[in-house]
């Protein structure tokens, strides 16, 4: 396995991969890898000949209050759990390999419509963070697929349409959560939970499993459906961010006759802040 720590050992192999006609995949992370990570990697590697894993702890899109510092660090463990996997190449870079006028300085690539609502509302700039640090990522590696999770399925929409807006020539796959045993969906953060918010946490995806099957029986009263939810994990010890649902295609409030929706889901458990989500398939939709 390669490592890359800067942006032009990463240019010298990835001519060499593409002189054999290699087929690139590529998995963004922020590293502390679990198996939520890894299984993006192994999805790219079905579909790909040799795939690129970046590992870079992006400061811009931390906002001022957040973890950017305390954001584990753990490189020498990541880079054993890629190798058992079969990663062809490894990008390490520095921020100021990635931000070489400084994160402030640095042009910011900025998707319409998708970033003001749900994290995007409570976080304001990160998604912004996201979609700059990616494209400048994208451009860089310049693969042929590039693999994001949907448990961030604000992030999968915003990345789409960015790269179809930008005309970038990379296909955009959605893998599927990975979740533990109990439901909890496979997150960095979930470190941070004391052993009781562990046992709390799984209620987050029982209540998206509870409101897709009363959905799915008829219920159309989204709103109220979320406000009910929303009061049982506040009981439970939640603080609710957000507990909504949206169209898939653009994140606007779900009508009664959309039929790709999702439940959207954020909040904390003490410190930590929990998200995550489901997509709908309605085959029958209901009149208001």
């Amino acid at each position: 396995m390669i490592i890359a720590s800067n942006s032009k050992a990463l240019a010298e192999h990835l001519d060499a991969f593409k002189q054999q006609g290699k087929r690139i995949g590529f998995v963004p992370t922020m590293g502390n890898l679990h198996d939520g990570h890894l299984a993006l990697v192994d999805h790219a590697h079905r579909c790909c000949d040799a795939v690129v894993v970046s590992i870079f702890v992006n400061p811009k899109q931390f906002g001022p209050n957040e973890d950017l510092e305390a954001y584990p660090r753990t490189l020498e463990a990541d880079l054993a759990q890629l190798a058992a996997r079969g990663t062809a190449l490894v990008f390490t870079p520095t921020a100021d390999d990635i931000y070489p006028h400084g994160v402030n300085a640095h042009t910011t690539v900025s998707v319409p419509g998708l970033t003001n609502v749900l994290c995007g509302a409570s976080r304001p700039g990160h998604f912004d963070g996201v979609s700059t640090v990616v494209c400048k990522l994208l451009c860089l590696v310049a693969p042929d697929v590039a693999v994001f999770g949907q448990k961030d399925l604000q992030q999968l929409l915003l990345i789409t349409k960015m790269a179809t807006d930008l005309a970038m020539p990379v296909r955009i796959i959605g893998a599927p959560t990975a979740r533990a045993d109990d439901g909890l969906a496979l997150s960095s953060r979930n470190g941070y939970l004391s052993a009781q918010e562990r046992t709390l946490a799984p209620q987050l995806f029982q209540t998206l499993s509870a409101i897709g099957s009363e959905i799915t029986k008829g219920e159309r009263n989204y709103v109220a459906l979320c406000s009910e939810h929303s009061k049982v994990l506040s009981n439970a010890g939640f603080i609710v961010d957000y507990l909504e649902v949206r169209r898939c295609s653009d994140l606007t409030h779900a009508s009664a006759n959309d039929k790709h929706i999702g439940v959207f889901v954020a909040a904390k458990l003490g410190q930590t802040r929990l998200i995550d989500n489901i997509q709908l398939e309605l085959t029958d939709a209901v009149a208001p």
